[in-house]
């Protein structure tokens, strides 16, 4: 199933369900800030097959003291049992999916990607676009075989907050928060309102369609091309805890640019009174 395309359209991954051979791992990655928790949201109704992850626990570490964020990757040893127990082995396919607009999802891409796996895909519309094509779901639990993936951290480039500070200075820091967000006018879950001094307002909305599918890839290129993502620059994205600023990388992926995630993000980023804040429009 290896596929030069981070993305996997329903039509596909239906096939490779039924082909009666090891298809593959299917990961339940639907999560909302502030509830319901992932567990009722799979509970209810899920793709048959599909194990149920949980973004704060099996995607990030505990955040502490939020010196990391508010979602810290996490250690390499957690992250490979996690895998192990959901069937993950060194050779499988995995695909994830969520209910929103790829973020929840993109983070698993992200993480595993970043962990040594090549073969992880998220599922285009997620899991809308699945019952919209009158495919099934069930509340049934699967009991996977246990994995032997191995973790292997470095599979995917990232920031710490001195290479995100740096970056708008030699290429293109993209701030995937809403606009709101970005100019200070709002802060709903950080102590400090702003963006890191000379990133660009590239709010996640605008990757997808109103149906929650990506935008073709020459779209996707138009519109980081309009934020000053040019070939050789260097791209970088954060958000506000590491989970929205991986879909920004992956619509990035899609449109065939490579870009590093700042994993502790805005949580991080104001955790130290020393750092910068900007506030207002683009310099």
């Amino acid at each position: 199933m290896q596929s030069e395309n981070p993305l996997i359209d329903v039509t596909e991954l239906a096939r490779l369900a039924a082909a009666g051979t090891a298809g593959p791992v299917l990961l339940d990655v639907r999560w909302r800030l502030g509830g319901p928790s992932p567990a009722e949201l799979y509970a209810g109704g899920h793709l048959p097959g599909a194990v149920a992850v949980d973004l704060d626990t099996d995607l990030a570490a505990p955040a502490g003291d939020r010196t990391r964020g508010r979602h810290p990757l996490p250690e390499p040893p957690a992250l490979e049992a996690a895998l192990r127990r959901w069937g993950v082995r060194a050779d499988s396919a995995v695909v994830a999916y969520d209910d929103a607009d790829g973020s929840s999802a993109a983070r698993a891409w992200w993480l595993l990607r970043w962990a040594g796996l090549t073969d992880v895909r998220v599922l285009d519309g997620g899991i809308a676009a699945w019952v919209a094509a009158g495919l099934p779901l069930t509340t049934e639990v699967p009991a996977p075989v246990p994995g032997d993936v191995v973790v292997r951290p470095g599979g995917m480039p990232v920031l710490d907050a001195a290479g995100a500070a740096a970056l708008p200075a030699r290429g293109v820091l993209l701030d995937a928060r809403a606009a709101a967000r970005y100019r200070g006018e709002v802060e709903p879950v950080d102590p400090v309102a702003g963006h890191i001094p000379g990133a660009r307002s590239a709010p996640t909305s605008g990757n997808v369609a109103g149906n929650g599918r990506f935008l073709p890839a020459a779209a996707l290129r138009e519109r980081f091309a309009a934020l000053g993502v040019e070939p050789a620059r260097p791209v970088g994205a954060y958000c506000g805890s590491g989970v929205t600023a991986a879909q920004a990388v992956l619509a990035l992926e899609v449109a065939g640019i490579p870009a590093a995630l700042y994993p502790g993000s805005w949580s991080e980023w104001v955790a130290d009174p020393t750092r910068p804040v900007a506030t207002g429009p683009e310099d």
